[in-house]
Protein backbone atom coordinates (compact mmCIF):
# COMPACT_ATOMS: atom_id res chain seq x y z
CA UNK A 1 0.00 0.00 0.00
CA UNK A 2 2.86 2.34 0.89
CA UNK A 3 4.66 1.55 -2.38
CA UNK A 4 1.50 2.28 -4.37
CA UNK A 5 0.95 5.62 -2.57
CA UNK A 6 4.57 6.52 -3.22
CA UNK A 7 4.21 5.68 -6.90
CA UNK A 8 1.07 7.81 -7.11
CA UNK A 9 2.87 10.77 -5.56
CA UNK A 10 5.78 10.39 -7.97
CA UNK A 11 3.42 10.23 -10.95
CA UNK A 12 1.53 13.32 -9.76
CA UNK A 13 4.77 15.23 -9.22
CA UNK A 14 5.86 14.41 -12.79
CA UNK A 15 2.54 15.54 -14.18
CA UNK A 16 2.45 18.92 -12.40
CA UNK A 17 0.22 20.41 -9.73
CA UNK A 18 -2.95 18.61 -8.67
CA UNK A 19 -6.10 20.70 -8.22
CA UNK A 20 -9.58 19.72 -7.14
CA UNK A 21 -12.96 21.12 -8.09
CA UNK A 22 -16.18 20.68 -6.09
CA UNK A 23 -19.62 22.04 -6.89
CA UNK A 24 -23.16 21.92 -5.54
CA UNK A 25 -26.17 23.60 -7.10
CA UNK A 26 -27.24 25.90 -4.25
CA UNK A 27 -25.86 27.61 -1.15
CA UNK A 28 -27.89 25.43 1.24
CA UNK A 29 -26.19 22.23 0.02
CA UNK A 30 -22.86 21.13 1.47
CA UNK A 31 -19.67 20.03 -0.26
CA UNK A 32 -18.41 17.66 2.43
CA UNK A 33 -18.73 14.40 0.47
CA UNK A 34 -16.90 15.84 -2.52
CA UNK A 35 -14.24 17.49 -0.37
CA UNK A 36 -13.59 14.22 1.47
CA UNK A 37 -13.16 12.38 -1.85
CA UNK A 38 -10.81 15.05 -3.22
CA UNK A 39 -8.63 15.14 -0.10
CA UNK A 40 -8.43 11.32 -0.16
CA UNK A 41 -7.27 11.38 -3.80
CA UNK A 42 -5.12 13.25 -2.52
CA UNK A 43 -5.59 16.93 -3.33
CA UNK A 44 -4.20 19.52 -0.91
CA UNK A 45 -6.95 21.51 0.82
CA UNK A 46 -5.55 24.83 -0.44
CA UNK A 47 -5.75 23.60 -4.04
CA UNK A 48 -9.45 22.79 -4.04
CA UNK A 49 -11.73 25.27 -5.80
CA UNK A 50 -15.42 25.40 -4.90
CA UNK A 51 -18.71 26.70 -6.28
CA UNK A 52 -22.23 26.71 -4.92
CA UNK A 53 -24.14 27.44 -8.09
CA UNK A 54 -25.90 25.73 -10.98
CA UNK A 55 -23.91 23.64 -13.44
CA UNK A 56 -25.90 24.89 -16.43
CA UNK A 57 -22.83 26.79 -17.69
CA UNK A 58 -19.20 27.43 -16.76
CA UNK A 59 -19.53 31.07 -15.72
CA UNK A 60 -18.80 30.30 -12.06
CA UNK A 61 -16.32 32.23 -9.87
CA UNK A 62 -14.54 29.21 -8.39
CA UNK A 63 -14.25 27.46 -11.72
CA UNK A 64 -12.96 30.58 -13.48
CA UNK A 65 -10.27 30.99 -10.79
CA UNK A 66 -9.29 27.36 -11.32
CA UNK A 67 -8.95 27.91 -15.06
CA UNK A 68 -6.72 30.94 -14.49
CA UNK A 69 -4.49 28.83 -12.24
CA UNK A 70 -4.14 25.60 -14.22
CA UNK A 71 -1.21 25.20 -16.60
CA UNK A 72 0.41 22.54 -18.81
CA UNK A 73 0.94 19.21 -17.05
CA UNK A 74 -1.41 20.04 -14.17
CA UNK A 75 -4.24 17.71 -13.12
CA UNK A 76 -7.85 18.65 -12.32
CA UNK A 77 -9.74 16.18 -10.13
CA UNK A 78 -13.55 16.05 -9.78
CA UNK A 79 -15.61 13.46 -7.95
CA UNK A 80 -18.08 12.92 -10.80
CA UNK A 81 -18.68 14.29 -14.29
CA UNK A 82 -21.85 16.18 -13.29
CA UNK A 83 -19.82 18.21 -10.77
CA UNK A 84 -17.94 19.62 -13.73
CA UNK A 85 -21.19 20.64 -15.42
CA UNK A 86 -24.56 19.54 -16.74
CA UNK A 87 -24.69 20.96 -20.25
CA UNK A 88 -23.68 18.23 -22.70
CA UNK A 89 -22.19 20.43 -25.39
CA UNK A 90 -20.43 22.76 -22.97
CA UNK A 91 -18.87 19.88 -21.01
CA UNK A 92 -17.33 18.52 -24.20
CA UNK A 93 -16.05 21.97 -25.23
CA UNK A 94 -14.62 22.66 -21.78
CA UNK A 95 -13.01 19.21 -21.61
CA UNK A 96 -11.21 19.89 -24.89
CA UNK A 97 -10.13 23.34 -23.68
CA UNK A 98 -8.58 21.83 -20.54
CA UNK A 99 -6.84 18.95 -22.28
CA UNK A 100 -5.85 20.60 -25.56
CA UNK A 101 -5.53 24.35 -24.91
CA UNK A 102 -4.47 24.26 -21.26
CA UNK A 103 -2.61 20.96 -21.86
CA UNK A 104 -3.77 19.78 -18.44
CA UNK A 105 -5.30 16.44 -17.52
CA UNK A 106 -8.58 15.50 -15.86
CA UNK A 107 -9.41 12.74 -13.41
CA UNK A 108 -13.02 11.77 -12.58
CA UNK A 109 -12.84 9.80 -9.32
CA UNK A 110 -16.12 7.92 -9.77
CA UNK A 111 -15.19 6.85 -13.32
CA UNK A 112 -11.67 5.36 -13.61
CA UNK A 113 -11.99 5.24 -17.40
CA UNK A 114 -11.93 9.05 -17.29
CA UNK A 115 -8.47 9.23 -15.77
CA UNK A 116 -6.71 11.20 -18.49
CA UNK A 117 -3.30 10.61 -16.89
CA UNK A 118 -3.48 7.05 -18.15
CA UNK A 119 -5.45 7.72 -21.35
CA UNK A 120 -3.02 10.40 -22.52
CA UNK A 121 -0.32 7.78 -23.13
CA UNK A 122 -2.51 5.44 -25.21
CA UNK A 123 -4.51 5.98 -28.40
CA UNK A 124 -6.94 3.27 -27.33
CA UNK A 125 -7.21 4.77 -23.85
CA UNK A 126 -7.92 8.19 -25.35
CA UNK A 127 -10.63 6.74 -27.60
CA UNK A 128 -12.31 4.92 -24.72
CA UNK A 129 -12.19 8.05 -22.56
CA UNK A 130 -13.71 10.16 -25.34
CA UNK A 131 -16.57 7.68 -25.82
CA UNK A 132 -17.28 7.41 -22.09
CA UNK A 133 -17.08 11.20 -21.68
CA UNK A 134 -19.61 11.84 -24.45
CA UNK A 135 -21.97 9.22 -23.04
CA UNK A 136 -21.78 10.55 -19.47
CA UNK A 137 -22.11 14.17 -20.60
CA UNK A 138 -25.20 13.21 -22.58
CA UNK A 139 -26.68 11.42 -19.56
CA UNK A 140 -26.01 14.46 -17.34
CA UNK A 141 -27.76 16.75 -19.85
CA UNK A 142 -30.76 14.43 -20.20
CA UNK A 143 -31.08 14.15 -16.43
CA UNK A 144 -31.06 17.94 -16.07
CA UNK A 145 -33.75 18.30 -18.74
CA UNK A 146 -35.87 15.64 -17.06
CA UNK A 147 -35.56 17.44 -13.72
CA UNK A 148 -36.71 20.71 -15.31
CA UNK A 149 -39.60 18.91 -17.01
CA UNK A 150 -40.70 17.27 -13.74
CA UNK A 151 -40.50 20.62 -11.97
CA UNK A 152 -42.64 22.28 -14.65
CA UNK A 153 -45.18 19.45 -14.50
CA UNK A 154 -45.28 19.66 -10.71
CA UNK A 155 -45.87 23.41 -10.78
CA UNK A 156 -48.60 23.07 -13.41
CA UNK A 157 -50.29 20.34 -11.37
CA UNK A 158 -50.11 22.41 -8.19
CA UNK A 159 -51.54 25.48 -9.93
CA UNK A 160 -54.40 23.35 -11.27
CA UNK A 161 -55.16 22.40 -7.64
CA UNK A 162 -55.23 26.06 -6.66
CA UNK A 163 -51.79 26.24 -5.03
CA UNK A 164 -50.34 29.74 -5.27
CA UNK A 165 -46.63 30.42 -5.79
CA UNK A 166 -44.54 33.46 -5.01
CA UNK A 167 -44.87 35.97 -2.22
CA UNK A 168 -48.11 35.95 -0.23
CA UNK A 169 -50.40 38.87 -0.96
CA UNK A 170 -50.21 41.81 1.44
CA UNK A 171 -53.67 42.18 2.99
CA UNK A 172 -55.52 45.40 2.23
CA UNK A 173 -55.46 47.89 5.10
CA UNK A 174 -58.89 48.70 6.58
CA UNK A 175 -58.69 52.29 5.30
CA UNK A 176 -57.89 51.27 1.71
CA UNK A 177 -61.37 51.95 0.32
CA UNK A 178 -61.46 55.36 1.95
CA UNK A 179 -58.03 56.32 0.59
CA UNK A 180 -58.83 54.97 -2.88
CA UNK A 181 -62.01 57.05 -2.88
CA UNK A 182 -60.00 60.14 -1.99
CA UNK A 183 -57.67 59.50 -4.93
CA UNK A 184 -60.62 58.96 -7.29
CA UNK A 185 -62.15 62.22 -6.10
CA UNK A 186 -58.88 64.10 -6.65
CA UNK A 187 -58.43 64.94 -2.97
CA UNK A 188 -55.24 62.88 -2.73
CA UNK A 189 -52.45 61.88 -5.10
CA UNK A 190 -51.24 58.30 -5.63
CA UNK A 191 -48.02 59.07 -3.77
CA UNK A 192 -49.93 60.54 -0.83
CA UNK A 193 -52.24 57.53 -0.79
CA UNK A 194 -49.31 55.13 -0.76
CA UNK A 195 -47.66 56.99 2.13
CA UNK A 196 -50.93 57.01 4.06
CA UNK A 197 -51.18 53.23 3.65
CA UNK A 198 -47.48 52.61 4.35
CA UNK A 199 -46.73 51.01 0.97
CA UNK A 200 -45.10 51.94 -2.32
CA UNK A 201 -47.03 53.65 -5.10
CA UNK A 202 -46.67 50.53 -7.26
CA UNK A 203 -48.25 48.39 -4.53
CA UNK A 204 -51.12 50.85 -4.21
CA UNK A 205 -51.65 50.73 -7.99
CA UNK A 206 -51.58 46.92 -7.91
CA UNK A 207 -54.23 46.89 -5.17
CA UNK A 208 -56.42 49.25 -7.19
CA UNK A 209 -56.15 47.05 -10.31
CA UNK A 210 -56.85 43.92 -8.27
CA UNK A 211 -59.97 45.41 -6.71
CA UNK A 212 -61.26 46.53 -10.12
CA UNK A 213 -61.09 42.91 -11.38
CA UNK A 214 -63.26 41.60 -8.57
Amino acid sequence: MGERAGADRERQAAEGEVYGYARVSSVDQNLNRQLDALRAFPVAADRIFEDKTSGKDFNRPGYRRLMRTVGPGDVIVVQSIDRLGRNYREILDEWRTITQVKEAQIVVIDMPLLDMRAAAHSVTGQLISDIVLQLLSYVAQVEREHIKQRQAEGIASAKARGVRFGRPRIPLPPQFDQVRGAVSAGRMTRAQAARALGVSASTFDRWVRRERLK
